[in-house]
Order: structure tokens, then sequence, then C-alpha cells
């Protein structure tokens, strides 16, 4: 059932590389709504991390919603085998290859949910003939590649015009990069409902205090409420 409740999605490329099933357990059980996993290549963007066995082994962790990002291209030989790893949604970046319409069909073809997304420099408008592909819409607020990055502001515009096209259609928007209580308001304020935090969810904490990722946790969807109203 679609619904614009306030989502986190805690990324794990900041958890703890040597304990990923004890981090994953640990941020849902304080909280995280979804469980975010950056793949990179080392092409498309400067790093490199989670081929498909990585993703299967994390599966059986992930009690929530494993949202799989690839940051990846050419992204299209990859998707069956994400897919098969498990991933419940399947992000590509429109700047990733020629033919996003096509990566979209091909990641419903498998039945996963599909999602797009936009680097800062990629204007909204770019995806205005696929939305009705598309379950979810990720405007990244960073240049992907690196966690820890300091939030782009022009995200929070680019966000309220892809609020404005999707209109009501059942599409989820979601904000990667820099996100923390003081940039989270101005996001959801502009029509954003999920929100990707690396750093800013894991930093103090560890499997050891793991009350700490609540905390991070609770202060991002409080001050994302607060916005609310």
């Amino acid at each position: 059932m679609f619904d614009r409740s306030i989502k986190i999605a805690p990324s794990i490329l900041s958890a703890d590389f040597a304990n990923f099933g004890a981090e994953i357990r640990a941020i849902e059980a304080e909280g995280a709504d979804w469980v975010h996993v950056d793949v990179m290549d080392g092409h498309f963007v400067p790093n490199l991390t989670f081929g498909p066995p990585a993703v299967a082994a994390f599966r059986p962790h992930v009690k929530t919603f494993m949202d799989v990002h690839l940051m990846i291209a050419p992204v299209d030989p990859y998707i069956e085998a994400y897919a098969k790893a498990g991933a419940d949604m399947i992000t590509a970046h429109v700047e990733a290859g020629p033919h996003i319409h096509r990566t979209l069909q091909a990641i419903r073809a498998t039945g996963k949910m599909a999602g797009v997304s936009l680097n800062p420099g990629t204007p909204a408008e770019s995806i205005s003939d696929i939305l009705d592909l598309t379950d979810m819409v990720l405007v990244m607020s960073v240049n992907p590649g690196f966690g820890g990055q300091k939030f782009i502001p022009t995200a929070i515009e680019k966000v309220r015009k892809v609020r404005q096209m999707i209109g009501d259609r059942p599409i989820h928007i979601q904000v990667d990069g820099g996100v923390d209580p003081t940039t989270v308001g101005p996001l959801v304020a502009a029509g954003a409902d999920c929100f990707v935090a690396g750093s800013a969810v894991f930093k103090g904490g560890s499997v050891d205090k793991p009350e700490v990722y609540g905390q991070n946790i609770r202060a991002i969807r409080e001050a994302a409420l607060k916005a609310i109203g």
C-alpha cells in the first residue's frame, strides 16, 4: 500500500564492513524503515562497493525493505543479478546509459520496484516521459561516489519540481546525500518522503552501542515530521 509517510533509509556504506549482518539488524531494531545499499563500480562513480553476492549475503538480515541503488554503467546487464540477490527496489541513474526507458522496463520485468536517480547536474525535466514506469525518483543532493559529503541546496528546488511533475501518481521521492536533522525539513516541505542517511545515522554508534543509531534516526524523523506540521 503506497503512502507518503516519512521513511528513513540508512546507507550501509557507513556501517562496519566487518559486521554487516549485525549492523543491519541493529539499525532495523532502532527504527530504520528501509535499508539502503549503495552499489558503485569505480567507473560511473569514483568508488567500488557491493556486487550481487554481497547483496545476497545482506538479504537474510534485512527484514524491512532492501533499497538497492545502482551507481553503475552500463546498468542493464546487472539488473537480473541484483534482482536475484534480493533487492526489493532497484534504482538506476538516468545518466548511466542512453535508454533509461528500457532500463526501467527491465527492472519491472524482474518483478521488482523501479527507481530512477538524478545527479545534481541533471534537470528534473529529464525524467518527465518515464514517470509512469517509476516507483521512486531519487534526487542526489551530493555528487555520488562517497559518503559524508556536504549537502547541495539546489536539490530542494529539484525535489519541488519532481513533486509537481508526479502529481497524484504513487511515486516516492527519495533524497540521498548530506541528509541530517538540519537539511531534512526543507526537503520534506518540498515534497520528499524517503531519506537516505549514512554518516548521520551511524556516527557515534556501533553494534555495541545501537541506541545511538536510534537517537540519530529519531532526530532525523522528528525534524522531518516538524516540517510537515
